[in-house]
Parts: C-alpha cells; structure tokens; sequence
C-alpha cells in the first residue's frame, strides 16, 4: 500500500509538472485506468496545460515524420528495383512507345475529315521530349518543322514559365507561342504554385498524312490485340 501510495504521489507531481499520460506510464507501471482514477482531481494550470498541448503537437509531429521517411524510403527502393527492369530500348520499342503516348494525349483527325496535323498536348517536360524524340527520329522531324504554343492561366508567373520551356525544349523563347487562360478568383485546380509552368503543345506543320499514318498504326495496334 505504501508502494501505490509513493506511485499514486509521483505520478500526480509528474502531471502537476506538466507530464501527459502516456510520459507518466513510462515511470509508473499501473493501468491507464487507475492512472485515470489517480489523476481525475488534478487540475492544471493554463501553463501546464499548455506544455502538455505543446508535447502532444510534437510528438504527432515527430510519429507524421518518421512515417513520411518510411514512405519515402519504401518508394526510392521499388522505384530503384524497377527502373532495372528497363533494359535497352531500340528504335522499335521507341516507335511503339510514341504511337502509345500520341494516342493517349495527341490530337486526332475528326470522323468528318477536317484535316489536322500533328499535335501533342501535356504539362509533363519529361513527357513532351520523349515525344519529341520519336518525332525525329520516326519522321526525322527537327525544330524548324515545330510550333511550340504554352498554354497558362493568366495569374502565374508567366516570364518564369517562358524560361523554363525555352531552357528545357531548348529553343529560343520566341519561338514560344504563349496564350493565356482567365483564372477565377476561387479556384479548387492543383496546377498552382512556384512548380506551375502551364501546358505546351507541340504542333508539326504540314503533318496532315503523317497523322493519318498514325492513325493507321494506331489501328494496327488494335487489330493485333484486340
């Protein structure tokens, strides 16, 4: 009984000094119900109070952390496996992968014939230069053969975007087409921000039957797996 009651005294003093419950179970082995029960007619002050709020935010912090590490070392490892799954990839593999990625994001001629070029549309630089790749090496296409056209909301910053196109499409920046997009003032879009830099088209001019012809392997594609 003497034992309970110096545990019963410590563990009010470690609240009193602004301990939370689970610091006080660390020193005294008892159950966090009698832990409770000790404890109910404690009163803290504001300063107390606030230690315990300040210990509680930290340690939410520290656990939110440690989970955040964990994650992002989960991720590079599979990240680190995997990128070794990709071995060489050929002229074909490139073809095949071009064809892929203009269906997915490049413009299409309408079912009643209006001609339309080559253009390929996306906000992902790693993206649009794999893709401008296959176009040089698939039809030997070259910047001169292109028309670049940024396409921004009006509210970002729009020489920084310039910039950082004609540094990465290495091309000169007036040859950067630029249209601006109207922002409402309340807006729930997630392409804002310092890393916003807007969405490039790229255009090929005088590429009305190449875009026919990858339709055609388009449908080639479907043919073999469908």
């Amino acid at each position: 009984m003497i034992l309970k009651y110096e545990e019963k005294e410590k563990a009010i003093k470690l609240r009193k000094d602004g301990f939370s419950y689970s610091e006080i179970l660390k020193e005294i082995l008892v159950s966090k119900s009698t832990l409770s029960l000790w404890l109910r007619s404690v009163d803290l002050a504001k300063k107390q109070k606030q230690n315990i709020t300040e210990k509680r935010i930290a340690g939410a912090l520290r656990g939110a952390k440690a989970r955040k590490d964990q994650r992002i070392k989960i991720t590079k490892e599979i990240k680190d496996a995997a990128r070794k799954d990709i071995e060489n990839i050929d002229e074909k593999n490139l073809w095949l992968m071009g064809i892929a990625l203009y269906w997915a994001e490049g413009g299409k001629e309408k079912e009643n014939g209006t001609k339309s070029g080559i253009n390929f549309s996306n906000s992902d630089p790693q993206m649009i230069l794999i893709f401008l790749k296959w176009l040089k090496n698939t039809f030997s296409i070259n910047h001169n053969d292109l028309v670049y056209e940024l396409y921004i909301h009006e509210t970002a910053n729009i020489k920084k975007a310039q910039m950082y196109w004609s540094e990465t499409l290495s091309m000169p920046i007036e040859k950067l087409r630029t249209y601006l997009k109207r922002s409402k003032v309340k807006t729930i879009r997630k392409n804002t921000g310092d890393n916003y830099y807007g969405l490039i088209r790229v255009r090929v001019n005088k590429s009305f039957n190449l875009n026919r012809k990858i339709a055609g392997w388009i449908e080639g594609i479907c043919d073999k797996l469908l």
